[in-house]
């Protein structure tokens, strides 16, 4: 279930998505850190990949109260309820898909960016690659990538912990609050298939970020949920 099928599914759960995270101890807590490794000062130009209903544009917010930040997402049901949440006049939602951005079109929304966010993004695009060499082009040199995302593959404690809570919770959570469980059943899946950590750090070093590293995200989800860094390197 990859490009429009899990845009779908996300538009359906939209109008229930943050009652589901809201059960999980520490998401919007472990956010704020991920945010807070981007190591950004002042008034950043931020773009917010995959932002879903506005919690890792809160996040970012949190960590930099002066950014300017351009939230994109595929699904306009998850865009509609970050739209009505109450923003500064800093922030913006744009419905687009990640991969398909260029310099040009950020230019045009928010000027060089200073850095890219992007939580529970490259897992669910279909060419993880290219997302990557697109990251890379639309940062100014020197600007800075946090992907936060679960990654399981190297540690089978951390996919034991994982498929119990989707089992125990997401899954029949989900059912409940949607009417549907596909996208919970998917989201489970994706993360079983997913890049271990060497993996995806080796994918952004391939498509050119420097300063590549990752840390574990506290709590329960050590192990499971990571902040990944990088940076595209100054233009000689």
């Amino acid at each position: 279930m990859k490009e429009g099928a899990v845009t779908d599914e996300f538009d359906r759960a939209a109008a229930a998505y943050d009652r589901l995270v809201s059960a999980n101890p520490g998401y919007h807590a472990h956010l704020r850190i991920s945010a807070r490794r981007l190591g950004l000062h002042g008034e950043p130009r931020v773009l917010d990949l995959g932002c879903g209903t506005g919690a890792s544009t809160a996040a970012l917010l949190s960590a930099y109260p002066r950014a300017r930040v351009v939230g994109v997402d595929a699904s306009e049901g998850m865009l509609a309820a970050a739209r009505a949440k109450s923003w500064p006049g800093s922030v913006s939602f744009v419905r687009a898909r990640a991969e398909d951005l260029t310099p040009a079109w950020a230019a045009g929304h928010l000027g060089p960016v200073d850095a890219v966010f992007g939580a529970y993004l490259i897992r669910n695009c279909p060419d993880p690659d290219a997302l990557l060499t697109t990251v890379r082009a639309l940062l100014r040199p020197g600007g800075r990538l946090a992907l936060h995302e679960y990654s399981v593959a190297d540690s089978l404690p951390a996919q034991a912990v994982w498929s119990a809570v989707c089992w125990g919770v997401v899954i029949p959570a989900g059912r409940v609050l949607t009417g549907r469980a596909d996208l919970f059943r998917y989201l489970w899946r994706s993360v079983l298939e997913f890049d271990g950590r060497t993996a995806l750090l080796d994918r952004m070093r391939r498509a050119g970020l420097t300063s590549v590293a990752s840390a574990p995200l506290p709590g329960w989800q050590y192990g499971v949920t990571h902040t990944f860094v990088g940076r595209r390197g100054e233009d000689r």
